[in-house]
């Protein structure tokens, strides 16, 4: 559901009793969006994570780190600069808006006590984080908002602070039901009505509430009152968050270790576990697209070169045609001074004397004519040898390419993405004027000159007592293959289709037939086979498994392998 009012009403509660009192010992800026308040209190760190994205607008305490700029902005220093020190005294919200105050206890330039506060608006697109003195006017903000920019107000310094106008009802200055009833007996809907009448309650959490006391979307006063009264408890007592349509929402239902989530910030540690995987996702599959994206156009490129150099080929397949003709000019050259029309019949003696049609050019005599087959015959006699190393070189790159995008698709995390993307960016055959790598950005990655010592991570299953080892990647492929395998290990691939590198550990020990099958069920789980049955696995020691000088990352060459047919198969 959205952070609506009542999520920020109730976090704002769960804060008062784990931080307030705090002070701050230490401020971070992440990325453009978020400040991160470190806080101490009561012999305990805490972080307070204030995001105004628009997608992921949020503030609650986090336990998920994130990587830190260098040099830090100048927003984030500025708030160093005045909040360093400064004690919480108080956390509130207006009403249910979802805006959040912090108001701190600092010490100014002549050490005099005064109040600032730290305003979190969080309003979609419109989310905003600003900085006031003791008088409400504003310091800085994270964004700078004026009114010439279609702007309702002015989010500039030196301009005093207002709160937003909203002209929804606050369900707080609601007395009764009756008065309650009365603004939504004419609404057409519970759901939607709801939520545009009143301040703070998304249609998401009307939702589950009918859902949750099985009301139907009518408005009649039986409705009306069971939903009023499960607000109004929403708003007055502890609540719980859950699950609900690939989202989360309020409940007051207690989970069955309510009793053990009361010692800690419960509903912060829910939203920051749900968002943080909802960013990791989305950066995830965004940064998977971007590379993927770039290998996909590098795949056309070289798919269009074997569409060329296969044209030429064909060409070169008619190389004999062009000498033929050259031999049969010459041989007939006494019968004709020039050409009067574009083509010449002559017997072709290697053909019982048939006669057969020569195109010819009128305008050149016909031994420059026959020069000029010649020739043709040569160049592409010779191109034939050329091409058909291109043909064989270009096959190996769409092989290579292939294998990147079978890594790309099963890839799982960020880091499985920056191995490939290191990968990448070793390789000159993703590198032209049309692929440019300054807009994808990887977590990870230094400089592309610059060697850094990279610790791979294959998947790890343990067999009996055997440990099986299987690669995720070219890289982690090329690591098992080249750094970890022992002669007498035995290595494991899938035949003649793309997929993962296994190592069985044997520890100079002979396994068993079962053990032999489940690490080739597994090996071809790994694969583009996955999906079907009876897949054939080669299998090998380790010691006659090498990797070809100057090859390409992933590829090797073995010898002395036994073939077993299995069905992909992760127990």
């Amino acid at each position: 559901m959205a952070f609506d009012g009542i999520i920020t009403h109730s976090i704002v509660r769960e804060l008062n009793n784990f931080i307030l009192g705090g002070k701050i010992n230490k401020i971070f800026e992440p990325n453009k969006n978020e400040i991160i308040l470190g806080i101490y209190n009561a012999g305990k760190n805490y972080a307070l994570n204030c995001s105004i994205g628009s997608d992921n607008y949020r503030i609650n305490l986090t336990t998920n780190s994130k990587p830190n700029p260098i040099n830090a902005p100048g927003f984030c220093m500025l708030l160093r600069k005045h909040l360093i020190g400064g004690k919480i005294k108080k956390i509130s919200t207006p009403g249910l808006e979802r805006i959040v105050i912090i108001e701190l206890e600092c010490y100014n330039e002549l050490n005099d006590l005064i109040i600032k506060k730290l305003v979190i608006e969080l309003m979609g697109k419109h989310s905003n984080i600003i900085l006031l003195n003791e008088k409400n006017i504003i310091i800085d903000s994270l964004r700078h908002l004026d009114s010439s920019n279609n702007s309702i107000r002015d989010i500039l310094p030196a301009h005093p602070y207002e709160l937003p106008n909203n002209n929804k009802l606050d369900i707080l200055n609601i007395k009764s039901f009756d008065e309650f009833c009365s603004y939504c007996k004419n609404l057409d809907s519970l759901d939607t009505g709801i939520s545009n009448t009143f301040n703070g309650i998304s249609k998401l959490f009307i939702q589950s509430i009918m859902n949750e006391q099985n009301i139907e979307n009518i408005v009649n006063s039986n409705n009306l009152e069971k939903i009023y009264n499960y607000l109004i408890n929403s708003i007055n007592q502890n609540v719980y968050l859950k699950n609900y349509n690939n989202d989360y929402t309020i409940t007051l239902a207690k989970p069955q270790n309510s009793d053990e989530i009361t010692t800690i910030p419960y509903l912060n540690f829910f939203i920051d576990d749900f968002y943080t995987l909802k960013e990791n996702t989305s950066d995830f599959l965004s940064y998977r697209n971007s590379v993927l994206k770039l290998v996909s156009g590098t795949l056309k490129k070289i798919t269009k070169k074997l569409n060329n150099i296969n044209a030429k080929l064909k060409e070169c397949a008619n190389k004999e045609i062009y000498k033929l003709y050259g031999e049969l000019i010459t041989a007939n050259m006494y019968k004709f001074k020039e050409f009067d029309t574009d083509y010449i019949e002559v017997e072709n003696y290697y053909d019982d004397n048939n006669l057969i049609k020569i195109p010819v050019d009128q305008h050149l005599t016909p031994s420059i004519n026959a020069k000029n087959y010649y020739k043709k015959y040569n160049k592409l006699k010779n191109a034939l040898e050329i091409v058909n190393k291109q043909k064989i070189e270009t096959i190996g790159e769409l092989d290579y390419i292939e294998t990147i995008i079978f890594s790309l698709e099963n890839a799982k995390t960020i880091s499985d993405v920056d191995e490939i993307y290191s990968e990448i960016k070793e390789n000159d055959l993703f590198f032209n004027k049309n692929n440019s790598f300054k807009n994808i950005k990887s977590t990870k990655l230094k400089n592309k000159n610059k060697k850094v010592d990279k610790v791979y991570i294959p998947i790890e299953f343990k067999i009996e007592n055997y440990t099986f080892l299987v690669g995720k990647n070219n890289k982690q492929n090329d690591y098992l293959s080249t750094k970890v395998l022992k002669h007498n290990d035995i290595w494991f691939h899938t035949k003649d289709i793309h997929g993962s590198h296994g190592i069985l550990q044997t520890n100079n020990t002979t396994p068993s037939i079962d053990v032999i099958i489940k690490c080739a069920q597994i090996v071809a789980y790994y694969s583009k086979a996955r999906l079907s049955s009876n897949v054939p696995v080669d299998y090998t020691l380790g010691k006659y498994v090498k990797k070809p000088s100057a090859s390409k990352p992933g590829m090797v060459i073995y010898t002395n392998n036994s073939t077993i047919n299995v069905n992909p198969k992760l127990d």
